[in-house]
C-alpha cells in the first residue's frame, strides 16, 4: 500500500511538470509515418518531362533546392555531344579548308611590283577598335574551348592539378575580358557600319569570286569588299549574341528559370563555334593568305598597287578627295 501511494505521487508530479513546461499532450490517434512520404509511383510521375524533385533550402536561391531533374541529363548530353561535335567540326573544318586552299591557290600576291607609295588604310581609332576586339576574342575563344574540349583533350596529358588551375584562371579571364570584347564590338560597329552597307558592287565581287580563285582577276571594291562585309555583319550579330548570352551566364539570377539559363548556354556555345570558323578564315587571309594585307591593321597604311588591285573604287575616292584638298583656290577677280 505504501509503495502504491509513492508511485501515485510520482505520476502526479510527472504530469504536473509536463503541464508547467508546456510539453505537448499525447495524441489519441497515432500518425502514420509513411502517410506523407513520396511513393515510387509519385516519384516516377514527377520525373516526367522537365519537372524535378525538389527539397527545401534556407538560402535565397530557390533553384538550389533541385535534387533530381531528368532535363539536366538531356542538356548535358546536348552540351557534351552536339556542341562539342560542332566546335571540333568548325575548327578542324576551317584548318582543312584553308590548308587545301593554300595548296591549290597558294598565297595571293600582287600582280605587279610594290609601288613604294603608301596610302592610309585605317586610322589609329579603327585599328584600336579592331585589335581590342580581336585580342579579347582570342582569349575568350581559347578559354571557352578549354571549357568545352579541355576535359577530353587537355586533362589526360596535363594532369588534374595543372588542368584545374588553368581552368580556374581561364574562367576568370573569360568572365573579365568579356567586357573588353563588348567595347571593341561597339567601337568597330560605329566606325565601320557606314562602309558595310551591301550594294550592287558586292554582287559583282561575289560573282567573280572576289579574285581569290583565279589569278589576275581583281573585281572593283570600295573600302570593304563583299567578303569583308560578310565578316563584319557576322562578327557584329554573332558578337552581340555572345555578349547577351554571356551576360546572362555570368548573372544567372537575371536569366530567370534554369531552363532559360541552359538555353543561353546552348546558344552561346553554338554561336561561338560558328564565329570561330569565320574568324580563323579572316586571320588566314589577313596574314599569310594575302601579300600586303597585314599592313592594313599592322601599320595602318598599305602599298598603293595592293590597294588598287583589291579596293580600286576606294582608292579612286581617296585620290579624288586628296585632289580637292590640294587644288589651289581660284584667284579673286579684281573689282572694276
Amino acid at each position: 500500500m505504501k509503495h502504491l501511494a509513492q508511485r501515485l505521487m510520482a505520476l502526479i508530479g510527472l504530469v504536473t511538470i509536463l503541464a508547467l513546461t508546456g510539453a505537448p499532450a499525447v495524441q489519441a490517434q497515432q500518425v502514420n509515418p509513411t502517410e506523407r512520404a513520396v511513393t515510387e509511383d509519385q516519384l516516377f510521375q514527377t520525373l516526367q518531362g522537365d519537372q524535378m524533385v525538389a527539397g527545401r533550402v534556407s538560402i535565397p536561391d530557390e533553384r538550389a533546392s533541385g535534387l533530381i531533374k531528368p532535363g539536366n541529363k538531356s542538356w548535358a548530353g546536348l552540351h557534351t555531344g552536339t556542341v562539342r561535335f560542332l566546335t571540333i567540326a568548325a575548327i578542324v573544318g576551317a584548318v582543312v579548308v584553308l590548308g587545301l586552299f593554300y595548296l591549290i591557290r597558294g598565297r595571293i600576291r600582287i600582280d605587279g611590283k610594290m609601288s613604294g607609295v603608301r596610302i592610309l588604310r585605317f586610322s589609329a581609332v579603327e585599328r584600336f577598335a579592331h585589335w581590342l576586339m580581336a585580342g579579347s576574342f582570342v582569349v575568350l575563344a581559347l578559354t571557352g574551348l578549354n571549357l568545352v574540349l579541355g576535359r577530353m583533350l587537355i586533362l589526360p596529358w596535363l594532369g588534374e592539378g595543372a588542368f584545374s588551375t588553368m581552368t580556374v584562371w581561364g574562367k576568370l579571364a573569360h568572365n573579365y575580358i568579356g567586357p573588353a570584347f563588348m567595347v571593341g564590338l561597339v567601337l568597330s560597329f560605329l566606325v565601320w557600319v557606314s562602309h558595310n552597307i551591301p550594294d550592287k558592287v558586292d554582287a559583282n565581287w561575289l560573282a567573280q569570286g572576289g579574285g581569290l580563285v583565279k589569278k589576275g582577276v581583281h573585281p572593283p571594291a570600295k573600302k570593304f569588299n563583299a567578303g569583308q562585309k560578310i565578316i563584319f555583319w557576322s562578327v557584329t550579330l554573332g558578337g552581340t549574341a555572345l555578349s547577351v548570352t554571356g551576360f546572362m551566364l555570368i548573372f544567372p539570377a537575371i536569366a530567370g528559370a534554369q531552363a532559360d539559363w541552359q538555353f543561353y548556354q546552348l546558344i552561346h556555345g553554338l554561336v561561338a563555334a560558328g564565329l570561330s570558323f569565320i574568324i580563323i578564315a579572316h586571320i588566314y587571309i589577313g596574314s599569310v593568305g594575302m601579300e600586303g594585307a597585314f599592313d592594313a591593321m599592322g601599320k595602318g597604311d598599305v602599298d598603293l598597287n595592293w590597294a588598287k588591285e583589291h579596293h580600286s573604287l576606294w582608292v579612286e575616292e581617296v585620290q579624288a578627295n586628296q585632289a580637292e584638298k590640294i587644288t589651289p583656290a581660284k584667284s579673286a577677280q579684281p573689282a572694276e
